[in-house]
């Protein structure tokens, strides 16, 4: 058994070693009470950079019709290029292939605001193929195909 001053010393070694981490975990404490404004305001500037790349997006409407009545193409393959701007590396492409439905319509969500490809394929009807600038939340392409040329 040992004497009862030995363990005394050692707690007093433990309070004395123990002394800078408490005053230091002391003043981070009192520095994160005194400015609460400060981490809020961050945490609110990210809220609001997650909402600037959401309603950094658009839907798209796009309508292929042809002929001289203005009938929708049905099944015809219309393609999505754009890219997508990244910080630490390159920019990445994105295309995306859609199918025209019954009407001709196609909706495309979350493209990106910004120059975009938008190119038809449709069997009997001549390749579509232009660059729109989007720039609206929701936007409507409306594409008329045009006849192939005749080849002799």
């Amino acid at each position: 058994m040992q004497p009862a001053c030995d363990s005394s010393a050692r707690n007093a070694k433990r309070q004395v070693s123990s002394s800078p981490l408490r005053s230091a975990l002391w003043l981070l404490g009192l520095i994160l009470l005194l400015q609460p404004g400060g981490v809020l305001a961050q945490s609110s500037a990210k809220a609001g950079q997650e909402k600037s790349k959401e309603s950094a997006t658009s839907r798209l409407r796009i309508e292929v019709t042809a002929g001289d009545p203005a009938e929708p193409v049905e099944n015809a393959s219309v393609y999505v290029r754009y890219e997508v701007e990244r910080k630490l590396a390159k920019d990445r492409k994105v295309e995306q292939n859609w199918k025209t439905n019954r009407e001709g319509v196609i909706k495309v969500p979350g493209v990106p605001r910004g120059k975009v490809l938008v190119q038809v394929i449709a069997q009997g009807w001549k390749t579509f193929g232009q660059w729109y600038d989007i720039d609206q939340e929701e936007q409507t392409i409306k594409i008329r195909l045009q006849k192939p040329p005749r080849w002799y």
